[in-house]
């Protein structure tokens, strides 16, 4: 298995890369559409903005061949700045066109009396326990997030977790191969890595080929 991390000048990258090769799998860095030949399934990171991150999807040429993967249900991870993408606007960024794969939007958290960004340790829920991306992590797992924008994914069916913030918003995503998360796996430790192995095991084998 080949997994192409996406690099496009942002993100925590050396953590991902160390976290993907943890357990067992070969990872390497994913920066022009034509490096994206002989991978079998891409990882996309993020810190930072989203508009910057579009913007050097863009000039990079891998805003259009990311979208293409997706489309064609070839196997993503997308991570923090990597599942905001997925949907066309966001709040952080207007006039900024994401990837525009997912129905919803971007928005910031209310002001309240809560802390942003929401930083640090949460329970997740997932939505379907039965699910094998969520094997051996128990009923409400806890990982980490850093991050002030959330999506609204507008179908309840692409909704993978849920976590509680002051109201309830949607964590993470799957639809087929495509399966995306607000937390950051590779700072959560066993779960993350967890997570991850099962994501590997799971969803890229059963993978159509393309």
């Amino acid at each position: 298995m080949k997994v192409g991390i996406i690099d496009y000048g942002a993100g925590n990258l050396r953590s991902v890369h160390k976290a993907i090769e943890s357990v067992g799998v070969s990872a390497h860095l994913v920066a022009e559409p034509g490096q994206m030949e002989g991978i079998d399934a891409l990882v996309l990171p993020g810190q930072g903005s989203f508009g910057d991150c579009v913007r050097h999807l863009v000039d990079q040429g891998l805003r259009e061949a990311i979208r293409e993967w997706i489309l064609a249900d070839r196997p993503y991870f997308g991570i923090c700045l990597g599942y905001q993408v997925l949907f066309a606007t966001s709040e952080e960024s207007p006039g900024v066109s994401g990837l525009d794969v997912f129905p919803g939007d971007v928005v910031r958290f209310p002001v309240s009396d809560l802390k942003v960004p929401h930083m640090g340790w949460n329970e997740i829920t997932p939505v379907d326990g039965n699910d094998p991306l969520w094997s051996g992590l128990g009923a409400h797992p806890h990982v980490y997030f850093v991050h002030s924008f959330y999506p609204r994914p507008a179908l309840a069916s692409d909704a993978a977790c849920r976590t509680h913030y002051g109201f309830e918003f949607v964590s993470g995503v799957r639809r087929g191969n495509i399966v995306a998360t607000q937390f950051h796996p590779e700072k959560s430790q066993d779960v993350g890595l967890r997570l991850l192995r099962n994501f590997f095991t799971s969803v890229v084998p059963a993978a159509p080929c393309v």
